[in-house]
Formats: structure tokens, C-alpha cells, sequence
């Protein structure tokens, strides 16, 4: 027993005393939009062993949603950046004392659960060639949307919204948190959002949202009978192919 436990120290200690010091920097960037960060509650990444995967490291990417114009209006060509000091990004620190293959995973935005998705990517980690720079960069795709009104099983009486315009709320942004606006850099006019109302399970309408204000959009419908309602609001640009959507239900009672 206690040579077998002197095998394994000694094991530990050789493989920890040639293990190198590797770093990887890993950001975060919202689909044809800019890098998630702080602002945001930032990008969880995982960084694991793909053999066994056991996490090598793991943490929220933190920084600035990256500058504009590097972003989003300078041509990329190759060799130029993106990024500056201040981009988002995840800075791991591995020891590792041979080629390792990992994935790494981003999940994102990790404080709007309903607007969540993941997205991984595998590559080769040699011991002491660090990956700096921009780093790797995962693109994720879709739209933060959080309807703000009907609230989530509201009881709302028949009486209260008969032969009236009921109104709708959605507060809608990119998955970096960048502001939607008419004539913007994200431009409302490109972006279609509508509601899609069922009751009591099944279709019931359509329902156009139009922006009042940056991020918000409203529609109206009307609603005159009893029922157990669910509306879905999505957002879609159809030159990006970025959708999103939310979902609430709500009660109309007799």
C-alpha cells in the first residue's frame, strides 16, 4: 500500500514539474454584432479535456463590447484585428505537459436564460504555444428578447380588454446587448418581429410589432373571448438569417 501510494505521488510530482504553463484567450461575439462582456453579465466558456473531458478551466469572459467601427464598418482583411485592450474575453491558464486535444464551449447570455444558446468548438493546445491575440472567437447567434407585457400567467377579466386594443411589449436587443434603433447600425426596419398568438393551444393571430422607442416594440390585438393564451414574439433578419424568440402565457377569464 505504501508503495503503491509512493508510485503515485512520485507520478503526480513528475507530471506537475514538466506540465507548461499554456494560456488561450477566448471571446464571446454575438452575430453580425459585437462581443459579449461585462455590460451583458458576460459568456460562460468551458474549457475541457476532449479525451476524458475533464474541465481544464472555466469563467466569464469580461471587457468592453469591442470597438464599433473595428467591428462592424472597417473591411476585414486578413491579418487586421477586430479587437483592442479592452474586448471582452476569457483569459485560461493550463498546464498541460503534452499536445491536448479540448473544446472549448461559450454559453451565452448566461443571465437571459431564455435567450441562451452554446455553441463549441475542438482544437489542438500544444504546451507552451500560447493562443493570444483575438484569441478564439465563437460566433453566437440570435436576439435577447424579454416580453415585457402580457406579464408570464397574468389573469387578465374579459371585461377589462373587450372590443379594445390590447397591447403588447417586447424589449428586443442583440445577443451583445447592442441597441436596436431605426436607421442604426442595427436597424429596425431590417429586422422583422411579429407575435404569434394561440389560444387554448391553437392558432389564433398575427401580430405585427412595430419599434416605438430603441429596443422596444409594440403590437395590438384584440381580444374578446375567454381563454388560456400563449404569444410568441420573434425577432428574424432575413439577410443574416439571426432569429430569436420569447414566450409567455397568459388568462383571459369570463
Amino acid at each position: 500500500m505504501k508503495k503503491t501510494f509512493l508510485i503515485l505521488t512520485l507520478l503526480f510530482t513528475y507530471l506537475t514539474t514538466f506540465a507548461t504553463e499554456t494560456k488561450i484567450i477566448v471571446r464571446a461575439k454575438a452575430k453580425d454584432a459585437k462581443f459579449i462582456g461585462s455590460s451583458l453579465g458576460g459568456a460562460y466558456i468551458i474549457i475541457r479535456n476532449n479525451t476524458n473531458n475533464q474541465i481544464l478551466a472555466e469563467g466569464k469572459t469580461s471587457g468592453s463590447t469591442g470597438n464599433t467601427d473595428l467591428i462592424m464598418k472597417v473591411p476585414k482583411e486578413r491579418g487586421n484585428t477586430i479587437v483592442d485592450e479592452q474586448t471582452a474575453k476569457f483569459l485560461a491558464t493550463i498546464d498541460i505537459n503534452e499536445p491536448t486535444f479540448i473544446s472549448i464551449e461559450a454559453i451565452s447570455p448566461f443571465n437571459n436564460k431564455q435567450a441562451q444558446a452554446k455553441v463549441t468548438t475542438e482544437l489542438w493546445l500544444i504546451p507552451g504555444k500560447h493562443i493570444l491575440g483575438e484569441g478564439i472567437i465563437l460566433e453566437i447567434p440570435g436576439f435577447i428578447i424579454d416580453i415585457l407585457k402580457p406579464r408570464t400567467h397574468h389573469y387578465i377579466s374579459l371585461d377589462s380588454v373587450k372590443n379594445k386594443n390590447f397591447q403588447i411589449l417586447a424589449n428586443i436587443v442583440m445577443m451583445c446587448g447592442c441597441v436596436i434603433n431605426e436607421g442604426g447600425i442595427w436597424d429596425s426596419k431590417e429586422i422583422e418581429v411579429k407575435g404569434i398568438l394561440k389560444k387554448n393551444d391553437e392558432f389564433f393571430k398575427e401580430i405585427d410589432m412595430q419599434l416605438i422607442e430603441t429596443n422596444l416594440f409594440e403590437g395590438n390585438v384584440l381580444l374578446n373571448s375567454a381563454g388560456n393564451y400563449e404569444l410568441i414574439i420573434y425577432a428574424y433578419n432575413p439577410k443574416t438569417g439571426n432569429t430569436g424568440i420569447d414566450k409567455v402565457n397568459y388568462v383571459i377569464y369570463q
